[in-house]
C-alpha cells in the first residue's frame, strides 16, 4: 500500500491524506476544512476504484470557487497515479 500527502490550493482544508493499492484508495483523510462533509467524502470513497473516485468528484465546486476539498481530491490522486507511473 503506498501513502500519500497532498497540499491542497484554493480550499478550505490545508492537506488531503490517502493510499493507494491495487488501484483503490483507502484511509483518506483531510485535515481543516468542513468536518462533517469530509469525513462523510472519506467514508464514501473508501475502496472505490481511484478512476471511479476521479470521475465522480472531479470538477466539483464549492460556493464561488473553481475548486472544492472533493475536487482536490481528485487532483491528489491524479498526481499519486502520475508518480506511481513515472
Amino acid at each position: 500500500m503506498q501513502h500519500y500527502s497532498y497540499t491542497t490550493q484554493g480550499v478550505c482544508s490545508r492537506q488531503i491524506d490517502f493510499d493507494i493499492e491495487g488501484g483503490k484508495i483507502y484511509n483518506v483523510s483531510f485535515l481543516g476544512g468542513c468536518n462533517g462533509n469530509l469525513k462523510a467524502i472519506s467514508k464514501l470513497v473508501e475502496g472505490m476504484d481511484a478512476d471511479k473516485v476521479c470521475d465522480i468528484l472531479r470538477g466539483n465546486t464549492c460556493g464561488d470557487n473553481t475548486t472544492s476539498c472533493a475536487d482536490q481530491l481528485t487532483c491528489a490522486i491524479t498526481e499519486a497515479i502520475s508518480k506511481a507511473n513515472a
